[in-house]
């Protein structure tokens, strides 16, 4: 409906435009101005392709922003052909950079340039997704900008040769939109306690189901590399997987199918927080599980490089916390499959760790680890960068 609803409007005002300025050139063929001068009527041509610039305002899991908003801003230009998935074929854009606390009023022109283009499943061909970077008047990238930053760590020699691919599991919950409450618990009260709700079936165990089924949907028809959604332990509460991927197309894709899930939500009146703890108490909190591994980690013998990141992991625990996500302390005390937030340890198996080695992987002695400690909130493009830079350079 929404595809065909869309094509009706944009035949129906296409229309009504090319007859109104039909009528009006021929108006004017007769029309002089005072001056004895004839005027001129310029007619546009067809505007076919809509493009939705996407962009991050640096803020995501802000406390100041709140407990539902989120950092992705976007707008849309138009175009009079269709330019493609090739991000250069896209201009530079601009936009109020102080209306998004990224910049002051006197100097508020900010930036954005196309880095990753795909096929818009909400609007239909040709229209697309345009995943930006943003850049400061002088061209150079802005402090929220944090894909730039990965960039520089991706040209490292060591880096280019080791091949490294990424998986991001988005945890999410869902709000009602107009309660804020947790989607589909009571109105007072909470729901069964944890046990019934992780990868469950039926109305009495799932809330929220047909918004994740419609994201995976347009997560897929966009072209993300989605590998698939579960039902997560606290109910309300989901989870999609990107990957595998390389560092840039994580962030990038992971920002896209974000971007997918908030619009979606506004057909559903369901507001997806990323917020660590969203409910207090005994629940489990949301985070952002990232896998990793070199080429090296890929083959038989693995083991041993994967040993060896984990321990170089090991000391540089502090940093990366620190860059893990806001209020991820609520999430990270030892409890609900967590390890607490300053102890730093690894396991076979054990989801009660930092870093945790899949069965599957001891027993082949090959393969990748996980990063259990990043929140829900976490930039993508953050995690891709400490994890390379520590392991890596």
């Amino acid at each position: 409906f929404f595809f065909l609803l869309d094509g009706y409007t944009s035949n129906m005002a296409s229309s009504m435009t090319m007859k109104s300025a039909q009528r009006l050139a021929q108006k004017s063929a007769g029309l002089t101005s005072r001056a004895g001068r004839k005027l001129s009527v310029r007619v546009n041509a067809k505007l076919v392709q809509k493009a939705e610039y996407i962009w991050q305002d640096g803020q995501e899991g802000a406390i100041h922003k709140g407990f539902t908003f989120n950092e992705l801003r976007s707008k849309t230009k138009t175009f009079e052909a269709d330019m493609g998935l090739d991000p250069t074929n896209y201009p530079d854009w601009s936009y109020d950079g102080s209306s998004t606390a990224q910049a002051k009023g006197n100097n508020s022109d900010l930036i954005i340039r196309p880095v990753r283009v795909a096929p818009d499943p909400i609007r239909g061909a040709p229209h697309v997704l345009i995943m930006c970077e943003v850049y400061s008047p002088d061209g150079v990238p802005h402090p929220t900008n944090t894909r730039a930053g990965l960039r520089e760590v991706c040209e490292h020699p060591v880096v280019k040769a080791s091949d490294s691919w990424f998986g991001f599991e988005q945890e999410y919950t869902m709000l009602d939109g107009k309660t804020q409450r947790v989607f589909g618990w009571p109105s007072s009260g909470f729901p069964t306690p944890q046990g019934p709700f992780y990868c469950g079936v039926g109305s009495e165990s799932v809330y929220g189901r047909p918004l994740a089924e419609a994201h995976m949907e347009a997560c897929m028809q966009a072209g993300l590399n989605i590998s698939g959604i579960n039902s997560e332990v606290l109910p309300g509460q989901w989870e999609f997987q990107i990957g595998p991927v390389g560092a840039l197309d994580l962030g990038d894709e992971v920002h896209l199918a974000r971007w997918l899930l908030h619009r979606l939500g506004e057909d559903y009146g369901i507001v997806s927080t990323f917020h660590p703890k969203p409910v207090k108490g005994d629940w489990n909190g949301t985070g952002a599980h990232t896998n990793y591994s070199s080429k090296e980690m890929r083959v038989p013998g693995g083991m041993v490089a994967i040993d060896a990141a984990v321990e170089k992991l090991s000391k540089t625990h502090a940093e990366h916390i620190s860059q893990y996500g806001l209020q991820n302390d609520q999430r990270l005390t030892g409890a609900h499959e967590t390890c607490d937030i300053n102890t730093f340890k690894h396991g076979v198996a054990d989801r009660g760790s930092s870093i945790r080695i899949p069965l599957p992987v001891m027993l082949k002695g090959y393969g990748y680890l996980e990063d259990r400690r990043p929140s829900a909130n976490v930039d993508p493009y953050t995690v891709a960068r400490l994890l390379l830079k520590t392991i890596l350079t």
